[in-house]
């Protein structure tokens, strides 16, 4: 019982396939809106809190999580499962106002926190398991998270219909908090491992906070999310709109979403196994964002015309998105470790996950603000996602991609 399976992996999956389905907010979001009688852009707030909180309650949990991992992946168990019931409860007893200020308590803030605890626990220990394949490991882990929407949007969609949107709430919440136990029972590090408190009082956030790889770290990580959400929050919109005067291939629009969430899997397992076999971890991301800008800029040339091939590409835009967005999650511990050694990687890595806090509020709130101000045009969206992957490629270059002795902070 004592392996890196039993005691890494799996309760890894376990967690990480619970928490990720933060990202089948689209599934639900215009229903819940319905329900309680307010706008999608009001209700679309509460994914954009979940994610803030996500990022910074993982920047916080380092210290937690270096501690004890057993109180950090309880903690993420009970707020997780407390939001989803919590959610459920206040759109089947409130509207208006009230219910939004429910919703984003619920599911904004208390299931937020429980994401970035639990995001940030089981990784340092997988690391730990598998030494010689830290790529492979933390893939494994953030595959789940990516993997959780493929596998929840048909079972969410198949309970909104059959039982309402509370009780799909409900049904789940119990679910996920049975698996999130589970993973917390089985979750341990490897026998003999002792964190040395000592070491914690040698970190310090302002040398960290300095230090232009971690900056340059920070930036790409950011961006990735950021141009991510914008696209990925409106997938559903982006396809309604490109397959509208296509009747005849309409219903490939209900296959997309289940396979983008693929992509994001694989993203997530593909890149950063691929990263333990590179020098420079750094490499992935400068592969990432080349395959998105070049995606976006071919997208843009055939949109003039509006044909089949136009909508095509709209779909493989889509599927690389998605890749390189899954990618940039699953090699950040691997390309953290690389440059900072292991000592600190869960303070480290929590700290970096403040990008993706930041990013929750710009990614798909800049969506909203680009239509907008376009009437809907979503190729708007497009461009700025294309001007915004290559400044990060620049970065990536310029700040981060030279594999130097590890950084002292």
């Amino acid at each position: 019982m004592n392996n890196k399976w039993i005691r890494a992996a799996i309760p890894a999956l376990l967690i990480h396939c619970s928490i990720g389905t933060v990202y089948c907010w689209s599934t639900f979001k215009e229903a819940i809106a319905t329900q309680i009688g307010t706008s999608t852009f009001g209700t679309g707030w509460a994914f954009s809190l979940a994610i803030f909180f996500l990022g910074m309650s993982a920047a916080f949990a380092g210290r937690i999580v270096e501690a004890d991992i057993h109180r950090s992946s309880l903690i993420s168990c009970i707020c997780f499962t407390v939001g989803m019931l919590g959610t459920g409860l206040i759109i089947q007893f409130a509207k208006g106002i009230p219910a939004l200020i429910g919703i984003y308590i619920f599911y904004g803030c208390i299931m937020g926190i429980g994401l970035g605890v639990g995001y940030l626990t089981p990784v340092k220990t997988l690391m730990l398991w598998f030494s010689d394949q830290k790529g492979l490991a933390t893939g494994i882990s953030i595959m789940g998270f990516g993997l959780a929407k493929a596998i929840a949007t048909p079972i969410m969609e198949y309970l909104q219909n059959k039982y309402g949107i509370s009780a799909m709430f409900y049904i789940l919440g119990v679910l996920y908090f049975v698996m999130m136990f589970a993973g917390h029972l089985l979750l341990r590090k490897p026998e003999g491992w002792v964190e040395d408190p000592d070491k914690d009082k040698d970190f310090k956030w302002t040398s960290l906070l300095s230090n232009k790889t971690f900056v340059g770290i920070w930036l790409i990580f950011f961006l990735n999310i950021h141009c991510g959400l914008m696209l990925i929050t409106y997938e559903k919109q982006i396809l309604g709109s490109t397959f509208a005067k296509a009747a005849a291939l309409t219903m490939i629009i209900s296959f997309v979403p289940s396979l983008t969430a693929a992509c994001n899997a694989l993203g997530r397992i593909g890149y950063s196994t691929i990263s333990d076999h590179m020098k420079d971890r750094s490499l992935v991301y400068q592969i990432i964002f080349t395959s998105c800008f070049s995606i976006c800029a071919i997208t843009l040339v055939f949109s003039i015309t509006g044909n089949v091939v136009y909508r095509v590409l709209v779909v493989a835009l889509l599927m690389i998105i998605n890749l390189g967005y899954g990618g940039g999650f699953s090699t950040l511990p691997a390309l953290l470790s690389a440059r900072f050694g292991m000592d600190h990687i869960s303070k480290i890595h929590g700290i970096t996950l403040s990008a993706w806090a930041v990013a929750g509020i710009t990614g798909n709130n800049t969506s909203e603000i680009i239509l907008r101000a376009t009437g809907g045009d979503y190729n708007r969206i497009i461009q700025v996602a294309l001007l915004l992957y290559v400044v990060a490629l620049f970065i990536c270059l310029a700040l981060v991609k030279d594999k130097a002795a590890k950084n002292k902070f």
